[in-house]
């Protein structure tokens, strides 16, 4: 298999001069050269077709041998040099240190139509930074991160990618709950592109062990492969690096919030350097609104990754990268002005965001009250956020409202219709009588809007049950649920009457079923 094979991570960055497969403290360097194991009875599952062939990779490569031996660490690219990443992080607040790709390894960077991408296999084995663990995932997991890689994607949210998903046929064993019931799954290898996989953690290590040298060349390197618009490599020029990872950090928790994404896991060292959704691990999209769910269980009490905090913590997030390029900037108040200014942006973008999930364009000064009000009635009983947002563009302007039926349009969208009596109905009969009222304050028709709003409302999302059920095939050979919802997600703003069993509340069954509601970092 021939690809345009490029090596400029390699031959730029400082490399780690132990060769070693050894865990370790690896200094002075910015990765290590690492061999993926190889596997016992690989199986290729499923590919992103279309994605591939944007990339250069055609579909007759696809379907060979070789791509299998290679997505699957049996066979090396010609002329490439595997390796894995070194970086740190902060975990739920803590300085946790080196930490690094521990299951992670960069196949090489591949460049087609003059863009370059880094091929990863996530679950190819262990490298010097898997500390104790064997550097290996499972098919759950795998599903897990390849479905969303995609349906991210699609939904218009910055992501990495995923080419493929293949079985490793070794028998992986975890503890998916971490309660001393550990079991043997299939183990598999999803096969992640991106432009960059570096993470804040990146630049936090080097600083943090007063490397600054190859602190400032990591900087270097990543300003002039990702962020070439920055002309030349001074103290100003930093900054203006900086500005603009938080202006891709905080396009990305926009677009999170937008569709009621929860990551799960915002350490540092899970956050991309270029605004991308990175390690999809306990991940969950709300079912019912709600600020204060998370899906981890590890988050369970404190609920420092909750989705009403992931703004945040996107922020907090931000300051210790700050923290990590001060060193090659010394200009405190300058990053200050930065973080105010990303705190104070993030209000008006997200009142812009809230705006057109309601299909309103003009300016009103009460707006800002009605989507305040709304969000606390979304509080007052279980409602569905997909299903809710999706409804609201039943209504129009012209409606004569009818206090009787009013609810109608979203009655789908509460878990629970028996609650919605007294003052709760009181007060969704007013939000809704107010927002008709604002419709009609809209230049465009209800068509239009309608249209606008379904643009910006996903009808499918992949809801952890969905995902569950698709895992729960595939244990049994089973794979034509992964391909189904591959292909749903592909579309997730159209109709799709096809696929209109997938417009739907969680199932009751799902509400306390492992993978559906309960997730850990087990993978």
């Amino acid at each position: 298999m021939e690809l345009n094979t490029s090596h400029t991570f390699t031959k730029q960055l400082p490399a780690d001069k132990n060769l070693n497969n050894t865990r370790r403290q690896v200094l002075g360097a910015c990765y290590s050269y690492v061999q993926p194991k190889k596997t016992a009875n690989p199986k290729l599952i499923h590919t992103a077709k279309h994605f591939a062939n944007s990339i250069g990779i055609s579909e007759k490569m696809l379907t060979s041998e070789d791509f299998l031996k290679v997505i699957t660490g049996n066979q090396l690219l010609q002329n490439t040099t595997p390796y894995a990443m070194c970086y740190g992080g902060h975990q739920f607040g803590n300085w946790a240190g080196q930490l690094g790709d521990g299951r992670a390894i960069n196949l090489t960077d591949i460049i087609h139509d003059n863009k370059k991408w880094t091929l990863q296999l996530k679950g190819a084995g262990e490298t010097p930074y898997s500390r104790s663990a064997d550097g290996l995932a499972v098919l759950r997991s795998s599903i897990r991160e390849y479905l969303c890689s995609e349906a991210m994607h699609y939904l218009g949210v910055p992501t990495t990618r995923a080419l493929s998903l293949a079985l490793t046929g070794d028998q992986v064993l975890r503890d998916v709950l971490y309660n001393g019931n550990p079991a043997y799954e299939k183990g598999a290898i999803v096969c992640r592109v991106a432009p960059s996989f570096l993470r804040f953690g990146s630049y936090e290590i080097l600083t943090a062990r007063k490397d600054y040298t190859t602190l400032k060349t990591l900087v270097d390197y990543t300003i002039t492969h990702h962020f070439p618009e920055i002309a030349n490599r001074n103290k100003a020029d930093y900054l203006t690096f900086f500005q603009a990872v938080c202006n891709k950090t905080l396009n990305m928790i926009i677009h999170w919030q937008r569709v009621g994404f929860v990551h799960g896991v915002m350490n540092t060292d899970n956050m991309s350097v270029l605004g991308l959704t990175i390690d999809y691990g306990p991940y969950g999209w709300l079912e019912g609104f709600d600020y204060d769910w998370t899906p981890n269980t590890t988050d369970s009490e404190h609920k420092r990754y909750r989705f009403g905090n992931q703004p945040n913590i996107s922020l907090w997030n931000l300051l210790q990268l700050a923290n990590a390029l001060y060193p090659l900037i010394e200009d405190a108040e300058a990053l200050e002005i930065i973080l105010n200014e990303y705190n104070t942006q993030f209000h008006h973008k997200y009142q812009q965001m809230m705006k057109a999930k309601l299909g309103l364009t003009s300016y009103n000064e009460n707006d800002t009250e009605l989507i305040k009000n709304l969000e606390a009635n979304l509080h007052l009983s279980e409602t569905d956020m997909t299903i809710f947002f999706r409804s609201l563009a039943s209504y129009s302007k012209n409606d004569n409202i009818n206090l009787k039926a009013i609810l109608n349009p979203i009655k789908e969208a509460f878990y629970k219709p028996e609650e919605i009596t007294g003052e709760i109905k009181k007060r969704w009969e007013t939000w809704l009588q107010t927002y008709i009222n604002r419709l009609a304050e809209e230049p465009y028709t209800d068509t239009e809007r309608t249209s606008a709003m379904n643009g910006i409302n996903p009808k499918y999302v992949l809801r952890n049950y969905m995902a569950q059920l698709a895992i729960e095939a595939a244990d049994k050979e089973e794979y034509q649920l992964v391909d189904e919802l591959y292909t749903l997600l592909q579309k997730p703003y159209e109709e799709q009457p096809e696929h209109q069993k997938w417009f739907a509340k969680r199932p009751e069954w799902a509400r306390h079923k492992i993978g559906c509601s309960m997730l850990s970092c087990s993978s």
